[in-house]
């Protein structure tokens, strides 16, 4: 079986995904569509929008095949870890042949070019690389930036947020699944971040955005009429708020400082700015600055209270870990139980598969249990236990 991956967050679900997923089948020549999705907490650092078995239901109904999820501590992560779990999630798969992602430019070529310049850091690059971290940006940014100018074909490409992250997947494919062929899809209408509502296709964030504000006529020609009928009903998670800055109070410095990205000091800094603070969002205000960008100490902040530190997420990288089989379009589900069953990781369809994981993958799946049983109590929600949904 010839099998197409995307790798997404559908925070929630909207028209822009439904292209993609369009897109992916009709340019991938696939016999499936599998998507790695991250689960209750994202990359933002924070509780999704919708829970995971809701918005692996939304894809699946909106033409994917299956959904499974990425691991916690990668989906909390930066966007090389990120794509670097979630890659490698892919790769267990038999049959996985491309990945298909969004972009706002580039081509395949390109994205190789680029992931290439990136991997490949001369002794200039790394020179260019420290002389911007001086300057206050970010690492990915640092690293974008001197890419570009090494390798002046892939400034354009580096210069948005979607394009660094496809590189990120060019460079994972590079490690794990080289002979996989990326596939970038020229995104539709909104932008990554742009926060106002538009009349079709709205990025994720605005239409969150909309949502909260009661703009529910203008998102609802944003999204799926499945995904609006959830999202009328978008439980609060304001509680996580609090839980987060006790975690920032409470944790050690010691251990603060073992949590991935937190280093030069951010978690003295963290930890000082939160015994002054009103609440999480003052906490994350002031802790960002133009080196420190919100994104980044948001996840440090849900790593602190998911317990995700450095060297877990290593070993996670470094070990053969699970597929955590969200949901499956019960109509192929004869033709893909089987392909998940010859995976290279255990795959998870019931609470009494977990008895085939190993110890290391144990404890990365102890945090998946964690986040969802938080993410339960922070939104009300009930769980569904670790089994798999058929739709």
């Amino acid at each position: 079986m010839k099998i197409c991956g995307i790798i997404c967050e559908y925070n929630p679900f909207h028209n822009g995904h439904a292209y993609l997923l369009e897109r992916a089948k009709k340019e991938s020549g696939c016999d499936a569509l599998v998507c790695v999705m991250s689960g209750n907490f994202t990359q933002r650092g924070e509780p999704a929008f919708l829970g995971k078995y809701t918005r692996a239901r939304h894809a699946v109904l909106a033409g994917a095949d299956a959904v499974i999820e990425l691991p916690a501590v990668f989906a909390c992560a930066p966007a090389e870890i990120f794509a670097k779990g979630a890659v490698k999630t892919l790769a267990a798969l038999p049959g996985f042949s491309s990945l298909a992602f969004g972009c706002e430019s580039g081509d395949a070529e390109s994205f190789r070019r680029a992931a290439r310049a990136l991997s490949d850091e001369s002794a200039e690059m790394k020179s260019s690389i420290r002389e911007k971290l001086k300057k206050g940006l970010s690492l990915i940014r640092a690293r974008a930036e001197a890419a570009a100018e090494t390798d002046k074909l892939s400034a354009p490409l580096l210069s948005s947020p979607n394009n660094v992250l496809g590189v990120e997947y060019q460079k994972a494919l590079f490690c794990h699944a080289e002979n996989a062929e990326i596939l970038p899809v020229l995104r539709t209408g909104g932008g990554h971040a742009d926060s106002e509502l538009a009349k079709n296709y709205s990025s994720a964030t605005a239409i969150r955005a909309g949502v909260r504000e009661g703009k529910l006529r203008a998102v609802k020609k944003n999204v799926p009429s499945f995904v609006f009928e959830d999202l009328k009903s978008a439980p609060p998670s304001d509680a996580y708020k609090d839980i987060a800055v006790y975690a920032a109070l409470s944790r050690p410095a010691e251990e603060m400082k073992k949590i991935l990205d937190c280093t030069e000091g951010l978690e003295n800094r963290i930890k000082a700015i939160a015994r002054g603070v009103s609440g999480y969002d003052e906490l994350v205000a002031k802790v960002t600055t133009k080196r420190y960008i919100s994104s980044r100490v948001r996840r440090i902040l849900a790593a602190a209270v998911l317990g995700i530190d450095e060297e877990l997420v290593r070993r996670s990288l470094k070990n053969k870990l699970y597929l955590n089989v969200l949901a499956v379009n019960k109509s192929r589900a004869e033709e893909l139980l089987p392909v998940f069953a010859h995976s290279d990781f255990p795959a998870l369809l019931r609470r009494s598969d977990e008895r085939n994981l190993s110890p290391r993958a144990r404890e990365c799946y102890d945090v998946d249990l964690f986040a969802e049983d938080l993410y339960s109590f922070v939104t009300r929600t009930p769980s569904r236990g670790g089994r798999t949904l058929f739709v």
